[in-house]
């Protein structure tokens, strides 16, 4: 499942792959936990896991390495095996906020969101500042049409980190989840976030957006308090003026 949700993430990012680091290639006389990170890092989750299974033998109580091969399997779509592995790092260690996040969007794929919002809310008792958990459970509220509590809890992740909506998630311990049902208003709310926090251009390349995708009621936008510093913008009032085509569905 959660490769579908990669494949849908609605964020893309427009990188210069010559600047890219360059991942090395593992080799044997790498720890299975070093060789596991850059198959991770090499999008070959089959591999991540074995060599993760590996490290674990050598450290059977490692809640760490539970989360890592949780994720290696959420890659695979074996989202049994991913919530075994995050629900086994959580008993080893019960403050363990990214495999209680990571539980969350177990139950965010499986459209479970009333438990995706209770695991979220659990982990950042644990870890109030979190930006990705933060950002998580906006999108939880956001399935659920609990559009303000949504915007409050992408504006707090915003606040904690710039640029959060804008990192790819495809290595580390903790999942975030970005796959909506409706695009055009994810956009919207996002670019209204954006628009308050100070962020101009990423407002309007998230408006721009939320038009493409659909956005209904597009007389409201000027009205909409979070683009009053946006009124004058000649970019801003040109999008307005101009007809978006809409993406095909």
């Amino acid at each position: 499942m959660f490769a579908w949700v990669l494949a849908a993430v609605l964020l893309p990012q427009l990188v210069d792959k010559t600047k890219q680091p360059v991942v090395p290639a593992p080799t044997l006389d790498m720890s299975p936990d070093k060789r596991a990170d850059i198959f991770m890092a090499r999008k070959m989750h089959r591999e991540a896991v074995e060599a993760y299974q590996q490290a674990l033998q050598k450290h059977p109580l490692s809640y760490v390495l539970h989360n890592k091969i949780g994720i290696a399997y959420h890659h695979q779509m074996q989202l049994g095996q991913a919530v075994r592995h995050y629900e086994r790092a959580i008993k080893l260690n019960r403050n363990y906020s990214e495999a209680i996040n990571n539980v969350g969007t177990v139950h965010y794929a499986r459209g479970s969101y009333r438990r995706a919002i209770s695991s979220y809310r659990k982990a950042l008792q644990i870890s109030p500042h979190s930006p990705s958990i933060h950002s998580n459970l906006g999108t939880a509220y956001f399935a659920r049409k609990r559009y303000k509590e949504a915007a409050a809890e992408y504006m707090t992740a915003l606040k904690l980190d710039p640029d959060i909506f804008e990192h790819s998630n495809t290595v580390g311990s903790i999942l975030q989840e970005r796959n909506v049902q409706d695009r055009s208003l994810f956009h919207y709310y996002l670019a209204k976030t954006y628009a308050a926090a100070g962020y101009p251009e990423r407002a309007l390349i998230h408006l721009r957006k939320a038009l493409e995708y659909g956005l209904k009621e597009k007389e409201k936008i000027p009205q909409e308090a979070e683009f009053a510093a946006l009124r004058d913008n000649p970019e801003f009032q040109q999008l307005l003026a101009a007809n978006v085509h809409a993406i095909p569905r």
